[in-house]
């Protein structure tokens, strides 16, 4: 009898989960709204929108609604930050031929960092989107950088989940890849070392920086910098230094010279 009714104790919690896995996610019209409008935003439609509500579900919000199957998104966080690494590093590998392992990594860091994450997701407007548990949600959760951060990469980890790895590629192409052409993440890259690496790898012959102009007020100088190759122009750039106008105008080059090698 003792060894029944320990038992019988043992199996309630099961008995209970098995009921509570057969709850319903049960959203209000405006959750739903929002949710609908970020599918149309980011062009994306989820197979399993089970997975979408998850990576948005803060575990304070659980917390305050047990009687529904939440789930945090804790764990998609933690595939995300995979899948995000990974996506980020191909990239990167692929643009930057000519940029270090070392260098590579720095960039990275600088691109899947706290910080940055937490700006692509206020960008996307994530921030209004989460299930927040009223504490969390008085205490200025929405705008918190890790919350904002951990929502991004929960997200990417849904994504990959519902849609594979190609769908994660596309998303980023449209939020992140763009700013790093753009330069965003310029100040972590060092454009005259990956240019000279470029230059010595394939023999290509000697560059040199030329300052071919100043212009502005002393207090508001801006220098134009010209690096040559072999005497011939290469590329251009400006800056308030004429470290900074050499960095953007090997960065041009750059450019320029990947420009040309896909060409062959």
């Amino acid at each position: 009898m003792p060894q029944s009714s320990k038992y019988q104790r043992k199996s309630r919690p099961h008995s209970n989960d098995r009921r509570r896995g057969n709850r319903k996610m049960i959203l209000t019209e405006e959750q739903k709204k929002k949710f609908d409008e970020l599918m149309e935003q980011t062009k994306l439609t989820f197979e399993n929108k089970k997975l979408l509500i998850q990576a948005f579900t803060h575990s304070s919000y659980v917390n305050e609604h047990r009687i529904y199957s939440f789930q945090d998104n804790e764990r998609l966080e933690f595939l995300g930050d995979a899948v995000l690494e990974l996506a980020v590093s191909q990239f990167l590998f692929k643009k930057f031929k000519a940029m270090s392992e070392g260098d590579m990594t720095k960039l990275r860091a600088s691109i899947v960092c706290e910080p940055s994450l937490a700006l692509f997701a206020e960008e996307l407007g994530f921030g209004s989107i989460v299930l927040l548990g009223k504490g969390e949600e008085m205490t200025g959760g929405r705008a918190r950088p890790a919350l904002l951060a951990d929502v991004f990469e929960a997200f990417i980890g849904a994504l990959y989940l519902d849609q594979g790895l190609d769908a994660v590629f596309q998303f980023l192409s449209e939020t992140i890849y763009p700013k790093i052409n753009e330069g965003a993440f310029s100040h972590m890259m060092d454009f005259k070392s990956q240019l000279q690496e470029f230059i010595q790898r394939d023999n290509l012959g000697q560059i040199q920086y030329i300052i071919v102009q100043e212009r502005g007020p002393a207090h508001n100088r801006e220098f134009v910098s010209e690096v040559q190759l072999n005497d011939s122009a290469l590329g251009i750039g400006t800056g308030r230094s004429k470290k900074e106008a050499e960095q953007h105008a090997a960065q041009q080059a750059l450019m320029k010279l990947s420009e040309q090698e896909k060409l062959k």
